[in-house]
């Protein structure tokens, strides 16, 4: 790799879009072998998009469902602190980055490099803080600044940026999160709580009214955004914690299955109960799970 050049961005950093300047510089040290690992792999995704069959045949859609399962197989490993996992999926999402751009070079419409220095440049524009002379208290302060800087390229609302198809969970705390950069937001978590409570009491008037299924369904959903709203306010990531529970469920229902001792149908909620207790008993560290299902059957 020695002798080898790459364009980089010269500053000084101006908050308006301008031409960049650039210059061949040798790589540093530190990144050759990451950059002779991606060349590699540019090497050998032209050598499959030319020679093999399933390679030659796929387009942005056939990709699209793959790309998705790659991305929630990284979610999973992150969410077990599975180090050698991550490093997987990364991998795995790497190719699928870099055959996207290779079929849109063969399209005519960009190429990888291009693809880079265009998120290098929005990083440099992002960050006026750190390429500029731009000042900023905190965390919090950078955050408004970026979504700011986002309206002022053109976005048409602050909204415009969160995923259709997010899951609604994940949209809901996006849309709020983003939301409160420009202060549309409860001054303390004690006003969230109490509205979690009055959507509480407004989805429990449908029960006992009577009301349609929309509006059940409606109040519902009232519900749940109001406390996915009260978990940014105790720094729970609401995604996280019911994936956590999920897996919990799963793993002790999992656990009645292999120790039951008759067919699932012929047992009784009490038997099952029981072998959900012996799974509990052997998870001590997970404790925030019903202890009884007989006392919490709308776990059923």
């Amino acid at each position: 790799m020695n002798g080898c050049s790459i364009p980089k961005y010269v500053i000084p950093f101006e908050l308006h879009l301008q031409e960049r300047k650039y210059r061949d510089m040798e790589i540093p040290q530190k990144y050759q072998d990451a950059a002779l690992a991606f060349s590699r792999l540019l090497e050998i995704m032209d050598e499959l998009r030319e020679k093999c069959p399933w390679d030659k045949k796929q387009t942005l859609q056939s990709l699209r469902n793959l790309t998705i399962e790659e991305t929630y197989e990284l979610a999973d490993s992150i969410l077990d602190n599975d180090l050698m996992g991550i490093k997987e999926e990364i991998g795995d999402l790497m190719l699928h980055m870099v055959f996207y751009a290779k079929i849109a070079d063969e399209k005519k419409a960009f190429n990888i490099s291009e693809a880079l220095n265009q998120i290098c440049e929005k990083l440099i524009q992002r960050h006026p803080h750190i390429y500029g002379d731009i000042t900023v208290a905190d965390e919090e302060e950078v955050k408004q600044n970026w979504e700011k800087l986002k309206l002022k390229e053109g976005k048409k609302s602050v909204l415009e940026g969160v995923p259709k198809s997010l899951p609604a969970m994940v949209k809901a705390y996006r849309m709020q999160e983003k939301t409160a950069k420009f202060g549309f937001e409860w001054e303390n978590k004690e006003q969230v709580w109490d509205k979690v409570k009055e959507e509480m009491e407004e989805f429990e008037e449908t029960l006992t009214q009577g009301l349609s299924q929309e509006r059940k369904e409606e109040e519902f959903g009232d519900v749940l955004f109001s406390l996915i709203n009260y978990s940014r306010f105790i720094d729970v990531d609401p995604e996280t914690a019911l994936e956590k529970i999920n897996k919990k469920f799963k793993s002790r229902f999992e656990y009645i299955e292999s120790n039951a001792h008759k067919d699932l149908n012929d047992m009784s909620l009490e038997e099952m109960d029981a072998l959900w207790n012996e799974a509990k008993e052997q998870q001590k560290k997970l404790t925030s799970f019903p202890t009884s299902f007989t006392k919490n059957r709308h776990f059923r």
